[in-house]
């Protein structure tokens, strides 16, 4: 049976990002238990908050290994700005904390003209970088669309091929990557409106298991719009 399981790890705006999954007609459990997620069709990792203190949860509760299983055999993963960067291999906030080590590369601060605040808050575009890895998740439009950010950090991998979009904000930065089923957005889907709806409703569609790749993409483009 196939499900959608949002990682607890004591951090994150969990529950925003299970009412947007209902919005779009998937059912997503919260659950910090390593026997539910281990078999998650779909798993969803948010997070807000310093990279030290979630891979410290993370380990704490015992679920760095079943979460790396799961994006290890390629199965469908979602990351959710924090989440995208514990998929690097290393981080610089705070001191220098290993990651996941998921993607190659490290998790480094803005440093910006003095004009631009950090952090970086509020809405922004992306830039499609790599359309072979973008098609299954974000729509046509995802280019003219607005999402929200929350960051002082950027993921700034060594493998150029994981970069599906960047957006610019004093300089451009990673602000999607993809590979495979593995997906993950700097930006909050669940809190971008319709654009980020249409993201997650992609996402699941892209990843159903009932569906070639080609009628889950239909079945998204034809579902109804919030």
């Amino acid at each position: 049976m196939s499900s959608t399981v949002i990682v607890d790890y004591g951090m994150g705006n969990l529950r925003s990002v299970q009412k947007a999954f209902e919005r779009v007609g998937e059912p997503a459990e919260i659950s910090g238990s390593a026997a539910t997620i281990a078999a998650a069709t779909r798993l969803i990792l948010p997070g807000v908050g310093a990279f030290r203190d979630a891979i410290a949860s993370l380990r704490q509760h015992g679920l760095i290994g079943v979460v790396r299983d799961h994006i290890l055999a390629d199965r469908p993963f979602l990351g959710i700005c924090l989440g995208m960067q514990l998929l690097l291999e290393v981080s610089c906030e705070d001191g220098e904390h290993a990651g996941l080590g998921i993607i190659p590369g490290t998790v480094r601060r803005f440093d910006l003209p003095p004009e631009y605040k950090i952090p970086h808050m509020g809405w922004n575009r992306l830039q499609p970088v790599n359309s072979a890895v973008i098609t299954p998740l974000f729509s046509a439009a995802a280019e003219n669309a607005w999402y929200y950010f929350v960051h002082s950090y950027y993921v700034d991998p060594a493998d150029a091929g994981w970069i599906a979009c960047t957006t610019d904000y004093g300089r451009p930065f990673v602000s999607a990557v993809a590979r495979g089923n593995v997906f993950a957005t700097q930006f909050h889907p669940e809190k971008s409106q319709a654009a980020g709806l249409q993201l997650l409703r992609n996402f699941v569609a892209a990843t159903s298991p009932d569906l070639t790749s080609q009628q889950a993409l239909r079945h998204a483009a034809a579902a109804p719009r919030d």
